[in-house]
């Protein structure tokens, strides 16, 4: 993923200076981003919830085998497993998460992931996460571990990419760093005692919370 990652974040830099040369950079990331943050939690909001219920509804059934254990419920399976059986080669094989899906699958995820990154930058998470679970079919806490170690790697290069543009605030990312280790900690811890639906309705608050933060900026002129 790292590989498309990066190639999408690039895009997205790129699509940043050339607002910055227009003029009108602010005003066209803040609607984007309240945009796609509504919508994600909206869509997670419905396919949780559903999801819940309808498990709920199966506690009569008889218990589930070993593969079933290893998937991870979802209300938008149908779509997983269609864009799953897409037979564009090379198909790739992941063991860990018990997935079978094509190679350029995955790097669209990724390169999409990447774009919002170059773009909209903390809120790339936002997208890729449930991108991994929703279009890759990865667990919800595989799909968590998994796009933080891929961050590594990606945010490295698009933190370069935009450090040589000068579009990064060392003081406000050091300050930052320090709460968001800690959260780190405290996030991984949780995912292993919640199932997937659970975390997902858990993840819903936070584009919420990035897109109340954005239109009170749009509105009043003013950062929190």
């Amino acid at each position: 993923m790292a590989i498309g990652t990066i190639g999408g974040a690039e895009v997205g830099a790129q699509l940043i200076q050339m607002l910055k040369r227009a003029g009108n950079v602010n005003l066209v990331v803040s609607v984007v981003s309240i945009a796609v943050y509504i919508s994600i939690s909206t869509f997670m909001i419905w396919e949780s919830r559903k999801t819940l219920r309808s498990k709920k509804g199966a506690a009569a059934a008889p218990p589930p085998t070993a593969a079933a254990k290893k998937r991870d419920p979802s209300s938008f399976d149908h779509v997983t497993r269609n864009i799953q059986r897409w037979n564009l080669p090379p198909r790739i094989r992941l063991p860990v998460s018990g997935v079978s899906i094509s190679l350029w699958v995955i790097l669209l995820v990724a390169f999409v992931g990447g774009l919002f990154s170059g773009f909209l930058g903390g809120g790339a998470g936002y997208i890729r996460m449930p991108s991994m679970v929703y279009v890759l079919g990865i667990p919800t806490h595989l799909a968590v571990g998994t796009d933080l170690f891929e961050i590594i790697i990606s945010a490295s290069y698009g933190t370069f990419s935009h450090a040589i543009k000068g579009n990064v605030d060392i003081l406000i990312a050091l300050v930052m760093h320090t709460g968001a280790a800690i959260g780190a900690q405290i996030g991984a811890i949780s995912t292993q005692y919640f199932a997937g639906p659970k975390i997902r309705l858990a993840f819903v608050p936070l584009p919420l919370i990035g897109a109340a933060i954005v239109i009170y900026t749009l509105m009043t002129g003013h950062k929190l």
